[in-house]
């Protein structure tokens, strides 16, 4: 048998995929307690700690993808 590892394998894919979405998702959501755990009466802090945690999920799901890949080709 000839396997390389999880080349071509869709479940690897859809793992993937999921593991990004709740990466984002959840750093998300924790921006959020954080800005309404600050300032429960001000929205811009809740605001402000849903982008934050958008782009820090975002950045964290782009070095996932970068280290996949670089395991993928070498």
């Amino acid at each position: 048998m000839n396997k390389k590892g999880n080349e071509g394998n869709p479940w690897h894919a859809l793992a993937m995929v999921g593991a990004l979405g709740f990466e984002v998702g959840l750093s998300t959501a924790a921006g959020y307690f954080i800005g309404s755990w600050i300032a429960p009466s001000s929205s811009g802090w809740k605001i402000a700690g849903v982008f934050t945690g958008l782009i820090v999920g975002l950045l964290i799901a782009i070095l996932l993808v970068k280290k996949a890949l670089e395991n993928k080709n070498g």
